[in-house]
Order: structure tokens, then C-alpha cells, then sequence
């Protein structure tokens, strides 16, 4: 069914920040509500680097996600450079969703960065995750501190994994946003290029298969992407890691981890491009490279001083 004409009178559009510390629900949030992949989703902590645009159609609405890194006190430089595109998020956003995960120990003393930078920001709606693993009184308690710590213009209880409560905030989203004509085209979902988004994917699998055995300092690039006129497309792409040790934890005993993690990927960009996808993937060793900032744009991270 197609929708009604677009006018600023009928239609709502506008960008809505995702904020929170790293495994909070962030990524999971984005992808349930698009009803497509457009951010990866790992048990490892600080696996968004970049900011993601994540595009969903809800009744009039057209809702901008924008999936940004955890917010973190930064250590390294790639850790400052992602908590940088995080923050400058914030000046995007129409609205902000502050997500916070309740099945953590001490939420309000941990969410204290994020909330220092929610400061005297009125556009924040408090969304609590994982709602389903305690207790209710608990949970009705963790809402009204953090409504003491932030003057929240509403809160969400939800389960991004299953998507409990996830109608209701897309509702609320679709009724607060600006009223005008929607930004981007009906059919698309996310801003990410498909070579990021190709290159992103693989890295999930690598963090799902190994994240006990690797340090999340790892990055694949997509370097050749060619498309054949039966509709199959060739991708080749590098994973960069940090030592030797490292890549000989990637390619497994006779390659067998890192064909397996390639058919993984490959079976996923099956589904998301619908055409028969053929993937190699090369494993390289190049030290320090998270120090080294030139390397960011690869996988669309800027860093300013």
C-alpha cells in the first residue's frame, strides 16, 4: 500500500541520537526497529566505532536513528575518537534516547558520563533495556533515580532483544518528532555504504567466534567489491590485526576458524543483498594499528583534536 502524499502538515521526520554505555542495547535497539542489519552486535564492549543511521518508517513518521559508541571515559586514541562521534551526535539529534541496561550493578554511578553529558539537554527520553531480568519493584526503583539524576521527558521500558515495549517509544518517537517531509528516500534504511557495512558484518562474526581470544583493537577493510552481470557480486576484503599471535588466532588450525567465520559472513550478505555473494577474506598484521589515525576513515571514523 503506498503512503499518502508528504506534506509538513501530515508527515513527521527527524533524527533521534541512541546514547548509552557500551553493551547498554544500543545496536540491537537500531537493528529491531529498521527490521534490518545496519549495526553490528557483539558481546564485546565498544564494538560501534562510528555513527550509523539506521532509517525506519512508523505511521506518518520517518525515524533517523543515529547508533553512536558507548559514551566511556577514553584511554586510547581510537577509543577518544569514537567517544568524539558519539558526543557530536548529540548536537544531531531531535530527540535522544538515553539506553540503559538494567541487569548492571551500580547503573546510575556507571551512567554518570553519559549523564554529565545529557546535561541541561531537554530532548532525552530515558529508555531501560533488558527489562525482563528483574525484578518489577527493582526495576520501578532504578526509573525513579534516574529520573532524579535527569529531568527525562519520558521513560521506556522495553526489551530491545525481543522487542517488548519497542512499539510504544517508536509510537512517541513518531508523535514528538518535527513536522516536515521526510529526508531520504522511502526504501532506504541506513546512509552506511555497502563495502562499510560488508566490512562491519565480517567483524561481528570474528567478535562472536572469538571474543575471548581477541582484543576488540581489530578492523576489516573492504578492499575490492565487483559485481558480475548474473548478479553476484565478489568481495575481498583485509583483517587488520595487531600481532602475529592474533592472526594466527583468526585463521585457526588450517584456516578452519576463519572459513568458518567467512561462511558466516558470506551467509548474512546472502540475505541482506538477496544475490548470491562469493567473500575471501586475507588476514595482515600491522602493529599499532589503532594508533594510527589515518586508518580511521576506512571504517568512516573521524577524530579531531
Amino acid at each position: 500500500m503506498s503512503m499518502p502524499p508528504q506534506t509538513p502538515e501530515n508527515t513527521t521526520c527527524g533524527f533521534v541520537g541512541v546514547v548509552g554505555l557500551p553493551n547498554a542495547g544500543k545496536s540491537t535497539l537500531v537493528n529491531h526497529m529498521v527490521g534490518s542489519k545496519v549495526t553490528i552486535v557483539s558481546h564485546k564492549v565498544q564494538t560501534t566505532r562510528t555513527r550509523v543511521l539506521g532509517i525506519t518508517l512508523h505511521k506518518q513518521a520517518q525515524i533517523v536513528l543515529i547508533d553512536t559508541p558507548g559514551i566511556f571515559k577514553p584511554k586510547k586514541t581510537l577509543e577518544k575518537a569514537m567517544v568524539n562521534a558519539a558526543l557530536s551526535s548529540l548536537e544531531d539529534a531531535d530527540i535522544l534516547l538515553h539506553i540503559v541496561a538494567v541487569d548492571q550493578k551500580e547503573i546510575v554511578e556507571k551512567n554518570k558520563t553519559v549523564l554529565k553529558a545529557l546535561k541541561d539537554r531537554k530532548n532525552v527520553v530515558l529508555v531501560l533495556n533488558k527489562v525482563d531480568r528483574i525484578p518489577k519493584p527493582k526495576l520501578l526503583d532504578l526509573a525513579a533515580a534516574l529520573n532524579d539524576a535527569h529531568a527525562y521527558q519520558a521513560t521506556f521500558m522495553i526489551s530491545a532483544l525481543t522487542g517488548k515495549g519497542v512499539d510504544k517509544l517508536t509510537d512517541y518517537l513518531a508523535e514528538n518528532l518535527p513536522r516536515q517531509e521526510w529526508i531520504f528516500p522511502e526504501d532506504q534504511m541506513s546512509d552506511m555504504p555497502m563495502r562499510l557495512l560488508a566490512a562491519e558484518i565480517t567483524r561481528e562474526k570474528i567478535f562472536h567466534q572469538l571474543h575471548k581470544e581477541l582484543p576488540y583493537e581489530i578492523f576489516v577493510e573492504t578492499e575490492n567489491w565487483e559485481e558480475f552481470d548474473n548478479g553476484s557480486i565478489k568481495i575481498s576484503q583485509v583483517v587488520h590485526v595487531q600481532k602475529e599471535s592474533q592472526r594466527a588466532i583468526v585463521l585457526g588450525k588450517r584456516g578452519a576458524r576463519i572459513k568458518a567465520i567467512g561462511q558466516a559472513a558470506r551467509e548474512e550478505l546472502n540475505d541482506i543483498m538477496d544475490c548470491p555473494v562469493h567473500l575471501k577474506i586475507f588476514v595482515k598484521v600491522q602493529e599499532n594499528w589503532a594508533e594510527r589515525v589515518e586508518n580511521y576513515a576506512l571504517f568512516g571514523l573521524n577524530i579531531h583534536p
